[in-house]
Formats: structure tokens, sequence, C-alpha cells
């Protein structure tokens, strides 16, 4: 009797095991020889609706401890504006927190990978120490990005700003949709180039030092009444699939990722209830494979006040065909009413196994499940002198100048390095956090010089010049002490203070004080060159007449010496007006092609110069 149950205990245990071994065989999602379709199929028939509806959340990396991301299954993590795991947090920081974050994901019960998403809108703007760009320079990002574990930017946005009192005007490329088409080449930039045989619509990462891109925001958000930021876009069909959309076909045909959906509203309708341009023409007529997400509590803004009625806001959301819900923060609400939705047969399976698919599709494609966590190998990248030198590059490149002397026969740039004693003034000259604008570190960026590693411009200039010109720096100097320097000729640095989103939106565009009246006291006493920093075009015409020559910066980032090498002619200006510079806020919204256009300077205007031969 005993040598029998011995046996028997034997064969159960050998039964178990034989279990195991063939559970094992058949775990065909984790076998990258299979086809993605068989991968993606077997793991869904595993999945519950609890680990379903995990994917489909996307939370705040605040609360993303492992018990959370173990127990509600998460499949996305994000860092918010200026959210980071320590201040002035080293790659190795931010590498160990991912991967942290990461372990808990793989820990459960199916092993799916969490994938971390951030906002690298001009460089990877949240990292201390990352090359700060005028403008997204995608291959560098994606470097930088990767070299702190992360592998998905929320890049690029293919706005059209229509309107410069927008608050997010400067992360749009251009008022003209076709210099915007021209930009969405910087999805292969991150995510590499798409394979010659790639089907049209279905997401590609090329590798480990790619990452996953997002065109955002779906659609219109540049093109809302006066600018508000979130708000309407009233325009007729054509307006908005000849202006506002073409991008989007763009980025699907390059092999864009995700896409992001606007907070703004078409004609009234929330975009993130928009059945009918989510599934029915982005899914359906143009055939996007990767995923949608929701923007930063997006479904809750779908009833005003938000959150009014958070029910409705998420069966909305996602029978709109949004797939995953960038939370960030209440995810149990989320995840209890989507869960209550599916059981109520309110929201179908089928939306849900939709939604799910598309966010395997985008983590089997990107490698995740093969390469889940980072390693130290791109560390080196982050802030290398190799990005600083492109990021330099893409500022001169970007500069336009504006007015170059009083007449023509007389320019005043480049100007000479070797002079006596040059002025260089203005509340933009020696502030680093200005120069690289919202975005930046934090949220609304910051002022001041100690926010990350670069160059100001006055720094650039110091270093420019030849070493027996005395620079004498003053913020805002009064007439009297312009005048009595004898100055050769002055450099004034004026702009706008950093900005995001809705904190942005202006409806004077006025230069921050005491900008106006450093180009007065300056400009009327001494030759002058002004520099503008600004996310957009500002008000000018009032001062054009006093002022000898006028550069438009933009935001231009770390590199400040990118501007330097045009004012004293190391390089040529190059740069055009990629939107319309009007004389009065009265005149908006103005664009080039509009009946009444009567600008300052007009689209595609910039003056050039021939850089100085060296001795």
């Amino acid at each position: 009797m005993r040598r029998y149950s011995i046996s028997m205990k034997v064969f159960v245990l050998f039964c178990c095991l034989w279990a195991v071994i063939v559970e094992a065989e058949y775990l065909k999602y984790k076998d990258p020889k299979q086809p993605m379709v068989t991968r993606i199929k077997d793991l869904m028939k595993r999945m519950t609706l609890e680990e379903k509806i995990g994917q489909m959340t996307q939370i705040e990396r605040k609360v993303a401890s492992v018990d959370v991301m173990k127990q509600y299954f998460i499949g996305s993590v994000l860092s918010g504006g200026g959210s980071v795991p320590a201040p002035k947090a080293s790659a190795e920081d931010w590498i160990n927190m991912v991967n942290d974050i990461q372990k808990a994901a793989l820990s459960t019960r199916l092993g799916i990978p969490m994938i971390y998403g951030i906002d690298a809108v001009h460089g990877h703007n949240n990292v201390y120490n990352a090359t700060i760009f005028p403008h997204n320079i995608g291959l560098a990002t994606a470097l930088e990005v990767r070299a702190t574990g992360i592998p998905y930017a929320f890049a690029p946005c293919i706005a059209v700003c229509r309107d410069p009192r927008w608050g997010r005007c400067y992360e749009s490329y251009s008022e003209d949709h076709k210099i915007v088409r021209t930009m969405t080449e910087i999805i292969p930039g991150l995510q590499g180039d798409l394979p010659a045989n790639s089907r049209k619509g279905v997401p590609f990462v090329g590798g480990k030092s790619n990452v996953a891109a997002c065109a955002k925001h779906f659609v219109g958000d540049g093109g809302t009444v006066r600018g508000i930021d979130e708000n309407n876009t009233v325009i007729n069909s054509n307006g908005l699939y000849g202006i506002h959309m073409p991008a989007y076909y763009d980025s699907i045909i390059k092999g864009v990722s995700t896409v992001m959906v606007s907070y703004s509203s078409w004609n009234g309708v929330k975009m993130h209830a928009h059945r009918d341009l989510v599934t029915g023409f982005l899914k359906g007529k143009l055939n996007f494979r990767g995923f949608v997400i929701s923007d930063w509590q997006g479904i809750d803004r779908i009833t005003s006040p938000p959150h009014d009625n958070y029910t409705y806001s998420v069966q909305a959301g996602v029978s709109a065909g949004i797939d995953m819900v960038m939370v960030p923060n209440n995810y149990t609400e989320f995840i209890d009413t989507l869960t209550q939705l599916v059981k109520d047969n309110v929201i179908p399976m089928s939306r849900i196994d939709d939604a799910v698919k598309r966010i395997l599709r985008v983590k089997f494609t990107m490698g995740l499940f093969e390469n889940p966590l980072a390693d130290l190998s791109l560390v080196n990248q982050l802030g290398s002198q190799e990005h600083r030198e492109l990021a330099r590059e893409a500022v001169r490149k970007s500069l336009v100048l504006l007015k170059n002397g009083k007449s023509a026969s007389q320019p005043l740039l480049p100007l000479p390095k070797k002079t006596p004693k040059i002025l260089v003034a203005g509340s933009h000259a020696d502030n680093l956090g200005y120069q690289c604008g919202g975005w930046t570190i934090e949220w609304q960026g910051a002022a001041g010089n100690d926010l990350t590693v670069g160059t100001t411009i006055l720094s650039a200039i110091k270093k420019t010049v030849d070493p027996s010109t005395q620079v004498v720096s003053q913020q805002n100097p009064d007439a009297n002490f312009v005048k009595s320097n004898e100055f050769d000729y002055a450099i004034v640095v004026v702009g706008e203070v950093p900005y995001a989103e809705m904190f942005g939106d202006s409806p004077n565009l006025t230069i921050t004080d005491p900008g106006p009246s450093t180009i007065n006291n300056v400009c009327g006493a001494v030759k002058c060159v002004v520099v503008v920093a600004s996310g957009r075009p500002v008000v000018l015409e009032p001062y054009v007449d006093k002022i000898d020559a006028l550069v438009a910066a933009w935001l231009p980032g770390t590199e400040g010496q990118g501007v330097t090498d045009v004012l004293f002619g190391d390089y040529g200006f190059t740069g055009k007006l990629a939107r319309t510079w009007f004389k009065s806020v009265d005149q908006l919204p103005m664009n080039v092609g509009d009946r009444h256009y009567d600008p300052l300077f007009p689209f595609g205007f910039g003056l050039t110069t021939q850089p100085v031969k060296m001795n």
C-alpha cells in the first residue's frame, strides 16, 4: 500500500512537471522566431479582462510602485513634465528607476513588459545635462532618451499653428502644412528608417538606439479660435483635412508607432470623444495600426467641468477609439470604471481586444519582450559633445536675420570680433532658462543658469570675440550709461519668459519687460543688433526703426554659441521665417495666402550674410 502511495506521488509529480514543460513549450508569445500575429494571438488568449485593461492604463511614475504594477498589470508608465527620479538625476539614476518599474511588470503572471514614455520635445528636456535643441532633432533625441533607459517619446508635435497667440506655437514647425509635412522626417530620426518592404500604417521601431514616436495632437490643435489652448477649432472639412490632417498621412506612411489625441474640439465636438475621426478616419481610412493614446487626463476633460461624469468620459473616450489612457494618477478609478462598463456590455469586448492588440503590436515591434531592461551602454550619449555640436548647427541654421543695417549699403552684421569695447544688454543675454523656454527640466521651464548644463549667449560672445575686446554686460542700462561709455556696438538680447501650454496663451504678444525700454535706451545711443529669443513672432513694429540689425533666435536651447556663430560671421545667416511676422495683434489670425496679408516680415523672409573668410 505504501509503495503504491509513493508511486502515485511520483506519478502526480511527473504529471505536474510535464504540464509545466508543455505550458513552457506553448508560450509562443515569448518566442521571437514566431510571426508577430501568432505571438499577439497567443498572448491575448491567455489574458484576463483585468490584464487587458491593465495594458490600456498609463500611470505617472510617482504612483508606479512595485505593488501597483503587479496588482493592476499596468501596461505603461510616464514622466510628466518635470517628473524626475531626483533633482539633477544622472542617466544611471533614470535607468535604475525605469528598470525597477519594469522588473515589477515582468514579475506578473504573463510577464508583459511595460512601456515607459516621456515628453522629449526639444531634446531629452526633462533630464539634467541633456542637449536642449532649438527644434526636434530626431536621431540625437532618440539616443539621449534611450541613454536613460526610456524607449518612448511623446514627439513630434505636428500641429499647424495658425495663430501665434497659442501657447504651444513653439511646438509647431510652421503655419504652413507643407513645412510640417516635411518635418515628419523626424519620425524615422526617432524610430529608425523604415524597411523597404514595410506595410503602410504598421508601426516600426528600429532597435535599441531608437524610440517609439508619437504624432500629436490629433487633430486641429493649432487652429483653435484666438489661439486659446485646448479650445475649439472652427473650420470646415476642407480646412481640417487640407491644413491640419496632411502631416498625419505622412506620419503613418513613415511607420509612427502612436498617435496622441488633442484636448481641443472640432466644431464643438471634443477630439477625445470623436469616434468618426479617431476610429473612422485615423484607424479606418488611414489604416493606422499602432495605438492611440489620450493626453494627460484627456478623457476627464471630455466633460466641462473636467471629471464631472467620469463614467461617461471613459465610455466616450474608449468608444471613440482611444487605446491607452494617460490616466495618470487615479488609476483605480479608471480601471474599476472601464471594467464595469465592459461587464455591463456598454463597451464591447471587441473594443478592448482591438486596443490591447495595438498596444502589444507596438511592444513586440520595439523588441520589449526580448530586451525589456535598459543597460548602461548609451549613458555617454547624454549631453555628448557630438549632440551639442549638432544642436549648435541647428541653432545657427534656424536663426532668421530680419534686418541688417539702416540701409542695405551699410550692413551691421557680421560684427567684428576685434574692437575696443562692446555692450551686451537685455534680460535674455545671460539666462540659460530663458534661452531654452518651456518644457525644460520643469514643465513650465525656469529662469537662471543652474537648471541644466549649457552656454548662454553672453558666455558665447565672450568666447568668440578677440581677447583684447572688452565686453561690458548690463541687463538694463540707462541711456546715459550707454552714451557715456563710447561702445563700438551693442548686442541686446530680449524676448519672452518660459511658458508651456495654456500658460503661454497671450492676447498681446509683447516682449517681456524691461525688454522694450532696454531696446530704446541702447539702440537710441549706439549701433545695435537686437536678438529676440521667443517661441513665436512678437510685437516688434514700434522698435524696428531704432534697431540697426534684428535677429529672430526663437528658443535656441543650451547651445548659445550657435547664435554667435552667425552674429560674428563664422557662418552666414541662411534661415527663413516658417511663420508670418505680424505688425499688430489686431491682424491675427493672419497666415500666408490670406486675402488681407500685410505682415511686418512675410512668411519665407530671411536676409542672408556670407561667412567672413579667416586670415
